[in-house]
């Protein structure tokens, strides 16, 4: 049987927000089976607790935030989820000292090795997955997202950035997690900026903490970071990193195919809402016998 999964223990890490700039403790606690992923913001008067949920996603200005009935913020939690997407984590309670997460490095790549200090264990009741038994998309304009039935976890995605510093890449990445693993080939990518949207970022209250150490920076030509990129294409990795925290958001693995041209925060999570909205389009899902689980999840780093 594939089981739902929890850590170890607990373990913490602190760092800054990528757009308050400010100062935060991120602790990760076992949860009992069943529970999904839940933020606890410990910082406010009486701490609140906000479970993961596509309709709380209610600001997606360069990232996914969630924002409860109460108006609490839990900021900034699509690379987190992204962590939690890759090492197939069901069950966690997550106290946090601010409003936002802590960027890291930019990456999931922190977050993972976190959670694998900390050490992954299985629990007593079985994994639900979603499968998705039809197509459902959202399209914008020029941009679309899509889900479509799929024996596993796959994601294409493309970007369209007329930009030197872009067209020396491929911008159309397609990763089948049957044969390639997250964490080699998605966790390291780091989110990315142009130096001319700093003013205007800042300007909004965004982009306060970000800097060449947690970011991918950009101007007119170049990429600016002394060390350059990991990945020739790690800019379309890094919406694909994106594109699995906030589907995760729904707190099950999906089985289906993403597809997508520009997407964003918003239409991911659009596309999560019309999903769930549309009943015959999806079913959960649980496996007795591990060889009925579609291979894309066998690759899932063993527990502890």
């Amino acid at each position: 049987m594939i089981l739902q999964r929890t850590l170890k223990k607990a373990i913490s890490a602190t760092g800054v927000g990528l757009h308050s700039g400010e100062r935060v403790k991120l602790t990760l606690n076992p949860a009992a089976p069943d529970t999904g992923i839940v933020f606890r913001r410990t910082d406010l008067p009486e701490p609140v607790s906000v479970k993961v949920h596509p309709s709380l996603v209610n600001d997606t200005r360069l990232s996914s935030t969630l924002v409860s009935g109460t108006g609490v913020r839990i900021g900034t939690i699509e690379h987190l989820m992204s962590a939690f997407a890759g090492l197939g984590i069901d069950n966690l309670l997550i106290d946090v000292t601010a409003a936002e997460m802590p960027i890291m490095d930019g990456s999931a790549a922190p977050f993972i090795f976190l959670l694998q200090s900390a050490g992954i264990v299985d629990q007593d009741k079985p994994k639900r997955f979603i499968r998705v038994k039809r197509v459902v998309e959202v399209v914008e304009g020029d941009k679309w997202v899509r889900l479509a039935p799929h024996d596993g976890f796959s994601v294409e995605l493309s970007i369209e950035f007329n930009h030197p510093a872009f067209n020396r890449a491929p911008q159309t990445v397609h990763i089948d997690f049957a044969h390639r693993s997250y964490i080699d080939e998605i966790s390291r990518a780091r989110t990315f900026g142009f130096m001319h949207e700093v003013e205007y970022m800042r300007s909004h209250g965004l982009g306060r903490g970000g800097n060449l150490n947690n970011a991918i920076v950009i101007d007119d030509e170049y990429v600016l970071n002394p060390e350059g990129l990991r990945f020739p294409d790690e800019f379309v990795r890094h919406k694909i990193l994106d594109a699995i925290g906030d589907l995760y958001i729904v707190g099950h693995p999906l089985i289906a195919a993403f597809s997508g041209h520009k997407s964003g925060h918003a239409l991911n999570n659009k596309l999560l809402r019309v999903l769930l909205e549309t009943p015959d389009a999806w079913e959960f899902v649980s496996f007795g016998d591990e060889h009925d689980v579609p291979s894309s999840f066998h690759r899932l780093p063993d527990v502890a």
